[in-house]
């Protein structure tokens, strides 16, 4: 069944003037679409993009290019009531707990916030009282409604912040690394939670992270970033089995197997050398200079996006020129 596409990005760039001339490249012309009820994750090593992608469509910045539509409208040339019913919609739960929240308010305050900044319910005690059941949504209680954030702990705080970006009753919440600052034995219970609140209130997911074996789990489809590009796209459940992008794979293959045996027979992948700088990204095929399998066509031109197999798609030249290599192929061409 075809499900209603909710936000799209169209051929985006996002440039940073960086002084004398230099532009930093964060995305450049990235292209997806999420669909209602689904969770996209995004992945890719830290300056890839990511995070800027997410606050392109939280419309913290303007896009250089290209343009992100929302239900068929483009977010950033909304009329100023636009702008307001659309903050309602789309929410954020960022990435540190600890800097997220306020250290001067109470949990009441921080959750009632965006209720009296929109104009929702008649007073405090109706306000007061939604508090509580959101709290109760994320696994807290009400009396944690009067204390602050340092009396809690990392998951706790991100608990409440999940719970702050529900206070609108939103249609989309961008996951900014929701657990990268947690313990290991915290994130599935945070990400549990994700999917549980997805399921009750219908919630459409952009899920960011680095963790690709986290990101497996709350996933429908991935998006791989590197240097501001979008380099393979498909199911998760694809993305494990057949990884075409040699960045993917190599990505894969640093995630540990929970088997000693297996885990000590594996072959790692290491890239080689430092990730290019934005500012002055490599010609053709920004992975080039990383990558085990490049050649002279990949210095010149840069890939073009295709889709592989069905629903699967790759920029890499290795795929342009030979459509049917595998995985084996691809190592034993960049060995």
């Amino acid at each position: 069944m075809e499900r209603n596409k909710v936000l799209e990005i169209n051929h985006v760039k996002k440039h940073f003037e960086v002084g004398k001339g230099a532009r930093l490249k964060a995305v450049d012309n990235v292209s997806f679409h999420i669909n209602e009820g689904e969770t996209f994750g995004l992945v890719g090593e830290s300056g890839c993009g990511k995070s800027t992608t997410g606050r392109l469509i939280m419309r913290l910045y303007q896009p250089t290019e290209g343009e992100v539509l929302y239900k068929g409208k483009n977010i950033h040339l909304l009329n100023k009531s636009e702008q307001f019913a659309f903050n309602r919609k789309i929410q954020m739960i960022f990435q540190d707990p600890y800097a997220s929240l306020n250290p001067r308010s109470t949990v009441q305050e921080i959750i009632s916030e965006p209720m009296e900044v929109h104009g929702l319910f008649k007073n405090k005690e109706e306000r007061r009282q939604r508090v509580y059941e959101l709290l109760e949504d994320v696994g807290l209680n009400r009396e944690h409604a009067n204390r602050y954030p340092h009396e809690f702990s990392g998951g706790q705080r991100q608990r409440i912040g999940i719970a702050r970006s529900l206070a609108l009753d939103p249609e989309f919440i961008i996951a900014d690394e929701p657990i990268s600052a947690l313990d290991v034995s915290v994130q599935a219970q945070v990400v549990n939670l994700l999917k549980k609140l997805q399921k009750e209130k219908k919630l459409t997911f952009l899920f960011i992270a680095h963790d690709l074996s986290m990101v497996k789990h709350i996933s429908d489809r991935i998006g791989v970033m590197y240097l501001g590009h979008l380099v393979e796209l498909t199911s998760s459940s694809n993305l494990y089995k057949n990884p075409l992008h040699p960045y993917t794979q190599a990505l894969l293959s640093a995630i540990p197997i929970p088997d000693p045996e297996i885990e000590d027979k594996r072959e790692r992948i290491i890239l080689k050398g430092e990730i290019p700088s934005p500012i002055n990204p490599p010609s053709g095929c920004v992975f080039r200079t990383r990558c085990p399998a490049a050649s002279d066509i990949c210095q010149s031109k840069i890939p073009e996006w295709r889709e592989i197999e069905e629903e699967h798609f790759v920029a890499c030249h290795l795929y342009n020129n030979h459509p049917g290599m595998n995985k084996e192929a691809l190592l034993t061409k960049g060995s």
